[in-house]
């Protein structure tokens, strides 16, 4: 297994070497979930536990891991450093610039082994399995609903905590779910025709 790399620590070189084997010696005790590091584990634990220990300076937003705080900078000074070469489109995230790529080539390299659905990202396919599992591992801490993915629960929880991201720009009225604002923008579409 010799590809060239070289590494000072032996332990760098050993996380390396998982990249070869597919090896994922961390698991998850909650959803079962496993991972070629530790510290990707520990960000995932965070899913579950809500807990999001890295802090935006400029806005005060937190977020689970540090790649995902740098990501979330680069949103105030407007910075996006990662280009598309085939359309020009500028992405803050070189994995976001990666997953865009496949819309240009069709690329669907992650296949459910239970039914044959293809997907461009690995994790749309990691929550997609979990239709056929069942396995719902985010749960509401409030009512106790149990969800299959973390952006569902985010969703729901606004039930409880009545916030409505969605304003109509025509009239100012707020909503909790996009849809039910694409909803009410008809009335004006048509007070307007």
């Amino acid at each position: 297994m010799e590809c060239g790399k070289s590494f000072s620590q032996s332990s760098s070189y050993r996380r390396y070497q998982r990249t070869h084997t597919g090896e994922k010696p961390f698991k998850c005790m909650q959803c079962g979930m496993n991972f070629t590091n530790s510290s990707h584990l520990r960000s995932h634990e965070r899913t579950h536990t809500g807990e999001k220990p890295f802090k935006c300076m400029e806005c005060g937003k937190n977020f689970r891991d540090i790649s995902q705080l740098r990501s979330h900078e680069r949103t105030h000074v407007d910075e996006k450093p990662f280009k598309c070469m085939d359309c020009g489109k500028n992405f803050r995230d070189i994995s976001h610039l990666r997953v865009h790529h496949r819309t240009h080539t069709g690329e669907k390299p992650f296949e459910c082994m239970e039914c044959g659905k293809r997907f461009n990202r690995s994790e749309t396919l990691r929550i997609h399995h979990r239709t056929h599992t069942g396995e719902k591992p985010f749960k509401c801490m409030e009512c106790g609903k149990s969800f299959s993915d973390s952006g569902t629960l985010r969703i729901h929880q606004r039930i409880h905590t009545g916030e409505k991201p969605y304003k109509c720009t025509e009239c100012g009225k707020s909503f909790t779910y996009n849809r039910a604002l694409k909803t009410h923008q008809r009335i004006h579409m048509g007070e307007t025709m």
